[in-house]
């Protein structure tokens, strides 16, 4: 099939794309984010705060995004809505860096995930086992099985949208079936009212605990808001990828109705699934295990609480599912950024274009690349710390993006409108500058990294630009 006639085939139908967002937003961080969050605040009322903030801003945008999905049924998602509602150069900055670090760092960090848990039932096959020292790099069994995972689940989204779709699905469908199992058997089997009740005294008195789970403090003042906002990092990342969906807009079905209602309904389950996971959590662990537990996985120390040894052998298998399909999604909807971009002239010319299969193989594969290096230095956890302050600074700048677009352009067709327009996404907007700025004061560690990267992008733009003027010529 020659370029020309190449397309996108709608494919995605509504279960599917709410399917892609759900799947996309549960990897490995429910597993294991709680510790540091209870370290952070410190009690069960506070935890539960933190998760239910996250997921009324995740929800509160999904809703939002849905006007700019139906305005906008194309690839390309929020790099496209940027570009209308600003000027090419801020969707090329979210472009960018979500080549470098947003999209790519998740891959790697979710491609980790898969092979720590791999580990506990092949343990030759995890990151203690070192196969190379080359001094300025070490290479371990873990971070080569996470690029095996990444570069197969590539391989398998070169070959079609179908074969993408199927995976997702199917693993999504079992992983949504396995986390309700583990709540339910949690909040009904577990039997330990006394741990329960002891966790909810004093639910709202937030306090700092250390590595071991003990208290080494009160959290008073505006140091809550600090505390909230770090706890957030964790809580965002794990939330994260939702509007996954909006980028493979090319191939859903329907999509001016189907990809609105697929954020609503798939933010929605996984919002539940987090708050009712860390119910559970709160029911079978007591508050100072939930901070301590070892190399933060509380799923592992619940499960064990729940089902004995036994317990960490039905986490790995679970986690393993549920980062499978994960990083299938993210890979399967990042590659369509990069295509959009290369369409507008602003990336590699060869990522513009489809193969037989109708989909953008070689974005794929730079993509892939990109991944597996990040897998091998090892710093994709701290460009993921780094780059949430950039992620949910996008995130409102699409979202003032509505606002921008009913006033400029009020005649456009809007299938669907933002849900409490204009209150809900102004609170949205009012809460991730809250986030953004309590991380500059608190956690500047976190923030200035990412804007470099973002800042970095700026030139390349001008490059770019220069280069697709030259080629017109």
């Amino acid at each position: 099939m020659s370029e020309q006639t190449a397309a996108f085939k709608p494919t995605l139908g509504l279960f599917d794309s709410t399917m892609i967002v759900a799947g996309s937003m549960i990897g490995s961080g429910i597993f294991i984010v709680s510790a540091d969050i209870t370290r952070n605040v410190g009690s069960a009322g506070w935890l539960i705060a933190v998760w239910l903030i996250t997921g009324f801003m995740t929800l509160t945008a999904a809703l939002s995004y849905g006007e700019l999905s139906a305005m906008f049924p194309k690839a390309g998602g929020q790099y496209v809505y940027l570009k209308e509602a600003f000027n090419p150069l801020a969707g090329f900055l979210y472009g960018w860096s979500f080549f470098a670090v947003i999209q790519t760092a998740t891959i790697a960090a979710v491609g980790v995930a898969f092979s720590k848990f791999l580990a506990y039932i092949v343990p030759g096959l995890g990151p203690e086992n070192i196969l190379a020292d080359l001094g300025f790099i070490t290479i371990n069994a873990g971070q080569l099985v996470s690029i095996v995972l990444i570069t197969f689940l590539t391989y398998i989204n070169t070959k079609g949208i179908e074969g993408g779709k199927m995976i997702q699905t199917t693993f999504t469908v079992v992983k949504l079936l396995s986390l309700f199992g583990l709540i339910i058997f949690g909040l009904l089997l577990a039997a330990k009212g006394s741990i329960w009740n002891a966790n909810w005294t004093d639910a709202w008195q937030m306090t700092s605990r250390n590595a071991e789970g003990t208290v080494i403090g009160g959290v008073a003042g505006s140091a809550i808001l600090g505390a909230i906002a770090a706890s957030m990092v964790g809580s965002i990342f794990s939330s994260d990828a939702w509007n996954n969906i909006t980028f493979i807009a090319g191939e859903v079905k329907n999509p001016k109705r189907n990809i609105g209602l697929a954020l609503f309904l798939g933010t929605l389950v996984v919002t539940i699934i987090y708050v009712s996971a860390n119910l559970m959590y709160i029911s079978v662990l007591p508050l100072n295990e939930i901070a301590s537990a070892p190399q933060d996985r509380v799923a592992v120390a619940a499960s064990k609480a729940i089902f004995g040894n036994i317990g960490t052998y039905v986490i790995a298998v679970m986690i393993m599912i549920s980062t499978f399909g994960c990083n299938n999604g993210l890979i399967l909807a990042g590659a369509r950024v990069y295509y959009t971009m290369a369409k507008d002239g602003l990336f590699f010319k060869k990522t513009g274009q489809l193969n037989k299969n109708n989909v953008p193989e070689f974005a794929l594969w730079i993509q892939c690349l990109v991944a597996s290096i990040l897998c091998l230095s090892g710093k994709y956890g701290d460009l993921l710390d780094m780059i949430s302050f950039v992620v949910v600074m996008f995130y409102a700048l699409t979202i003032l993006g509505i606002f921008i677009l009913r006033k400029n352009r009020p005649d456009v067709e809007r299938p669907y409108k933002a849900f409490g327009y204009p209150f809900l996404p102004a609170i949205y907007i009012l809460m991730a500058i809250a986030f953004c700025v309590l991380l500059i004061i608190y956690k500047p560690a976190f923030t200035w990294p990412g804007l470099i990267i973002v800042l970095a992008g700026i030139p390349i733009y001008y490059i770019a630009v220069a280069n697709n003027k030259k080629e017109q010529v």
